[in-house]
């Protein structure tokens, strides 16, 4: 059946999340403001008042909050409405993207700077908040790779499932024995499960293509949480290998792991060559994970907006 060109392009229209509103201002130094709502909330996650429409090509425009401009100044025409298609906050940094097919992808990033001579009376450090895009970003001359480190005060586990037979072994982290909602690993920081990942063998898989709805109904919990995996220790050829599946076609095999993927839109699903590989994928994504959660107090965490409260 041949669908109509304006149905297609309806159904491949992305999420709305928010909308971007840019605004002409009274300000010399900063004549427009940039606001960012989200659908769950009246009032904007993030108002600068910004030095330009859009940054340049290898241009970072500097911003300031609207708290620190001036009362006098006031808010003229609506320059830009722009849906917005994503919204991810990591640290001190926002990551924006729009919904039209240029100057789309830029982020905000707060710095901290140390003042030279510091009023012993007043602040250590002040704040610059800089606007970037994409473009900037590729130009810019790289200095090498930047990841973030986990905060030595933060403490970290790995939950081990009760029933989990053979477990890995995923130092440098300390691991625990417990009850899990989802999963046969979780990563714990301070206390509460950021991270939950679930353990397959190549004939273990194959067993639960026999009760896929129990199957389904697991991975639809797993999927639920923020950072999850559910990690195959075996790669995805190896399903497909009639020598190997024994009472399944390699057929059904493919269908059957098409239809998880294409079911849970979110569900992470890795394959690795083997035990060892599966033990080091989730050791490392466990590190990621605590690093990039734990590795930014909550204070870094709302920095770059009005408060906390972003759903996004």
């Amino acid at each position: 059946m041949t669908i109509p060109a304006d149905d297609r392009s309806q159904k491949l229209t992305p999420n709305i999340i928010g909308e971007w509103v840019l605004e002409e201002a009274s300000d010399p130094k900063f004549p427009f403001r940039v606001r960012i709502y989200t659908r769950k909330r009246a009032e904007p996650v993030l108002s600068f008042f910004v030095q330009d429409r859009w940054p340049g090509g290898n241009q970072h425009i500097f911003c300031l909050r609207e708290g620190r401009i001036g009362e006098d100044v006031t808010i003229g025409a609506e320059v830009e409405r722009v849906p917005i298609v994503a919204l991810q906050r990591y640290g001190r940094r926002l990551s924006v993207v729009l919904d039209r097919p240029r100057q789309k992808r830029c982020d905000f990033q707060i710095v901290e700077k140390a003042y030279k001579n510091p009023d012993p009376e007043g602040p250590a450090t002040y704040e610059q908040i800089f606007w970037f895009t994409q473009t900037a970003m590729r130009n810019r001359r790289p200095r090498g790779a930047r990841l973030h480190t986990a905060r030595p005060e933060v403490d970290a586990r790995v939950r081990i499932a009760s029933d989990e037979r053979y477990p890995w072994h995923l130092g440098p982290f300390v691991s625990e024995r417990g009850r899990l909602p989802a999963g046969d690993y979780a990563l714990v920081l301070d206390g509460a499960v950021v991270a939950v990942v679930e353990r397959k063998t190549f004939d273990g898989l194959l067993a639960e293509f026999g009760r896929m709805d129990v199957l389904r109904q697991r991975l639809l919990e797993l999927s639920s949480y923020e950072h999850h995996a559910l990690v195959v220790e075996a790669p995805y050829e190896d399903f497909l290998n009639p020598a190997k599946v024994h009472h399944w076609s390699a057929a059904f095999c493919a269908r059957a792991i098409a239809d998880l993927y294409a079911r849970y839109p979110r569900l992470r699903v890795v394959f690795c060559a083997n035990r060892k590989i599966a033990e080091a994928w989730t050791r490392n994504y466990f590190g990621a994970v605590s690093a990039i959660t734990g590795g930014a107090s909550a204070e870094d965490e709302s920095a770059i907006l009005n408060d906390d409260g972003m759903d996004a």
